[in-house]
């Protein structure tokens, strides 16, 4: 089965499940612990995402990541699009907003934009979630973390072994809780485990790369 099927038939704990596993292998471009995530976990084998607990696990992961605000990022190509400019002297005023973001888009690394993309994953979150919130999560959350490895990936053209097996292990995970219910989150939790210490090592080598 597809990933885009799996996620369009997952229940309300396989949603929160693989929106969170996705987040959790992002966890070292946010600067993060290894655990940071770990309660939230928690909370969806004590009685999922529903409950008070997910709600308030959430708010503690985003103050100790400082990821309360999805609009904080303003990493060029992410944010919203400008509203268009009105009146005398609107062309050549956003002729010169493109040229100003064209300059700044030039000086933001594949890195700031992984990490925007992981910030608004977490900041985006449902607190308070229902199903359609849920999917609509797990989903943004998938492509999301398709692009950042995309964005850390080597491979020149196309998709490369890392975005491969990203996309394989989100695929695992909702078939983990799809077959298992509650008994697949610890799997699920090995599988994400697994990909944020590839993740972890992809940012560690740039990083030694770019020193």
């Amino acid at each position: 089965m597809s990933l885009v099927d799996l996620i369009a038939r997952a229940d309300e704990r396989g949603l929160a499940a693989s929106g969170l596993a996705c987040l959790d292998r992002c966890v070292p471009l946010l600067g993060g612990d290894d655990e940071v995530l770990r309660p939230l976990w928690s909370s969806l084998a004590d009685g999922g995402a529903d409950g008070d607990a997910w709600g308030e696990r959430l708010a503690k992961a985003r103050a100790e990541l400082d990821c309360a605000d999805p609009s904080a990022d303003t990493v060029p190509g992410l944010g919203p699009d400008p509203a268009p400019g009105s009146g005398s002297g609107a062309e050549t005023e956003t002729e010169t907003e493109a040229e100003t973001e064209a300059e700044t888009e030039a000086a933001v690394s594949d890195e700031d934009r992984a990490a925007a993309l992981a910030r608004r994953m977490l900041a985006t979150a449902p607190g308070d979630p229902c199903a359609s919130a849920l999917r609509a999560w797990a989903d943004a959350c998938s492509a999301a973390a398709l692009q950042i490895h995309r964005l850390l990936d080597v491979a020149a053209d196309g998709d490369g072994p890392l975005v491969a097996a990203e996309r394989r292990r989100q695929v695992a995970v909702l078939e983990l809780l799809a077959g298992r219910g509650a008994g697949g989150l610890r799997p699920a939790l090995e599988v994400s485990t697994e990909g944020r210490r590839v993740l972890r090592a992809v940012v560690s080598r740039r990083a030694r790369g770019r020193s």
